[in-house]
């Protein structure tokens, strides 16, 4: 398939702002979700990652496309490739969210990409957050998605995640059971309708994974999380990016490691050993 990036890149720039309210239910609902596996938090403090439950797209049934998200042509460019994940990004975490304040989400579509993978082509399209409290910026993002060609119906499951040539070592270690509750909690959370965290024959039989995926901010989330308790901050800076698939079923592992620069190295690995996410965190300057 060719991609038009002339036509798509008539979003870039492209904005949209949403709004929403840090609710005591909501901070309660994805702390029974996540824990023990969260970085300490102050009284009247949200966890951290709870923003990605904040101001969802909110589509009526007949604006969805079959894979449960809303429809592509409105905030997100209309890209012609069907199958759509979270590929990785940035996040700096500048300061707390507070239970019950108002929170604005400034969006900006920026860079539109295409490569060719070993799976056809790919489009990615990174999106650009600005997460605004009364107190002003509490948190900056980057947000890259991929798009991806429709599995071939009797193909193989996508490829295994690469094992590190060298086991990693690390500082501390969760491990987090993968269920279908959780998956089906966080998409409650997130109100996100993709198919694939819960449709097993859809799953299975149009997008060609071997079961129901792990949400990339899932990972994302624990990685965050993970960092912060290591480094005993909540102003960090994490960059990610997804390796493979991360399919639900087995308990996984969540990993940090500390590096003489001060760094930490966070990753996800399946029951398999492999590696499913990695990423870079670093404290931000005071």
């Amino acid at each position: 398939m060719t991609l038009d990036l002339s036509h798509l890149s008539q979003w870039t720039g492209r904005r949209e702002e949403s709004s929403d309210i840090v609710t005591p239910r909501l901070v309660e609902s994805f702390a029974a979700t996540f824990a023990p596996h969260l970085a300490p938090c102050p009284e009247g403090e949200a966890p951290l990652a709870l923003h990605w439950c904040l101001a969802p797209p909110i589509a009526p049934m007949a604006a969805l496309g079959e894979d449960g998200h809303p429809s592509k042509g409105g905030f997100l460019p209309p890209v012609p490739l069907p199958r759509r994940m979270w590929a990785g990004g940035r996040i700096e975490s500048h300061g707390p969210l507070l239970t019950g304040e108002t929170v604005t989400r400034h969006s900006t579509i920026g860079d539109i990409t295409a490569k060719d993978g070993r799976s056809g082509p790919l489009c990615f399209v990174a999106v650009a957050h600005e997460i605004v409290t009364p107190r002003g910026v509490a948190l900056r993002e980057r947000h890259d998605i991929v798009y991806r060609e429709a599995a071939t119906p009797g193909a193989s499951a996508p490829p295994k995640a690469a094992a590190p040539a060298e086991p990693r070592a690390a500082d501390l270690s969760w491990t987090v059971d993968a269920s279908p509750v959780l998956l089906f909690r966080y998409s409650a959370l997130t109100f996100n309708g993709h198919r694939i965290h819960y449709d097993m024959p859809y799953v299975i039989g149009i997008e060609g994974y071997a079961g129901l995926v792990v949400h990339g901010p899932i990972q994302a989330t624990l990685l965050l999380n993970i960092a912060a308790t290591l480094t005993g901050t909540r102003s960090l800076a994490l960059d990610y990016r997804g390796l493979a698939p991360l399919i639900a079923g087995e308990p996984f592992r969540v990993k940090a490691a500390s590096r003489p620069d001060g760094s930490v190295l966070t990753w996800t690995e399946g029951a398999d050993g492999r590696v499913r996410m990695e990423g870079t965190a670093r404290p931000l300057p005071a």
